[in-house]
């Protein structure tokens, strides 16, 4: 998954430097995430009756995935390895909730 999101990223980067002369910074990345968590947002309340439409559950699993592409190449351009801080993170939740 790191690698197909690092692919589109960098075809979305040729795109912004032709339309606007330089690829999005991390700001810029970040502030896109912001938009999808916002769009998911409004699925969820879709889902939960309060935005209805007809294509929820195709949406809600485009936005999802949006989302964990903007996680991953947020992740990707701080260097961070994700997997890694993913097992951590949950083993460290393991060892909490287990007392």
């Amino acid at each position: 998954m790191v690698e197909r999101a690092r692919s589109v990223r960098a075809s979305y980067a040729a795109v912004e430097a032709e339309r606007y002369g330089r690829a999005w910074n991390r700001e810029e990345l970040m502030l896109g995430f912001l938009g999808d968590v916002g769009d998911l947002a409004k699925l969820v309340q879709g889902k939960e009756g309060v935005r209805p439409r007809d294509d929820l559950d195709e949406a809600l699993a485009h936005e999802l995935a949006d989302c964990l592409w903007s996680v991953l190449v947020l992740a990707d351009a701080y260097q961070v390895d994700l997997e890694g801080a993913f097992t951590r993170t949950m083993d460290e939740l393991d060892q909490h909730l287990a007392g």
